[in-house]
C-alpha cells in the first residue's frame, strides 16, 4: 500500500502556476512557458520540470514582469491570499510594477475617448482641422 506525503518538496511548474493564481488553467500555463514567458532559475524550462521552495521564477505576463522566489508548495489552488504565500516577490520587481501601473494611470490612452463614430460637432471639428 503506498504511503502519502503530507508535505510536498517538488512539483510541476505548470501546476504551481496555476496553483499560485498566474494563470487561470494549466494549460495557458503551458502555453506561456513553452513561449518562453517564464525562466526557471534564468533558464528556458519545460512545464514538466520540477520547482521547490527557493527556486526563482522569471515571469512575464503581459506589461508585468515578475521576479519571485517561490517559497511553498500547494497541490490545489485556493484564494488568493493563500496563492500569494506561495511565492515572495523582489522587492526591485514590486517597485517596478507600482511605477508602471502609476504611469499607465497618469497617460491617458487615446482608445479610452474613442467612443464609435464620430458626432455632428465632432466631424465639424475634424473639418476645420483639416481645412475640408
Amino acid at each position: 500500500m503506498p504511503t502519502e506525503k503530507t508535505s510536498l518538496d517538488k512539483m510541476r511548474l505548470d501546476k504551481w502556476l496555476w496553483a499560485a493564481r498566474f494563470f487561470k488553467t494549466r494549460s495557458l500555463a503551458i502555453q506561456a512557458i513553452d513561449n518562453g514567458r517564464v525562466k526557471l532559475n534564468g533558464e528556458r524550462v519545460k512545464p514538466a520540470r520540477e520547482v521547490k521552495p527557493g527556486d526563482r521564477l522569471d515571469v512575464h505576463l503581459g506589461e508585468a514582469d515578475w521576479t519571485l522566489t517561490v517559497r511553498a508548495l500547494a497541490m490545489q489552488r485556493g484564494p488568493a491570499p493563500v496563492a500569494q504565500a506561495l511565492y515572495e516577490e523582489d522587492p526591485a520587481c514590486h517597485a517596478r510594477r507600482l511605477q508602471q501601473l502609476q504611469d499607465r494611470k497618469l497617460a491617458a490612452s487615446p482608445e479610452a475617448a474613442i467612443k464609435g463614430r464620430p458626432t455632428k460637432r465632432d466631424r465639424r471639428r475634424i473639418h476645420r482641422f483639416t481645412g475640408e
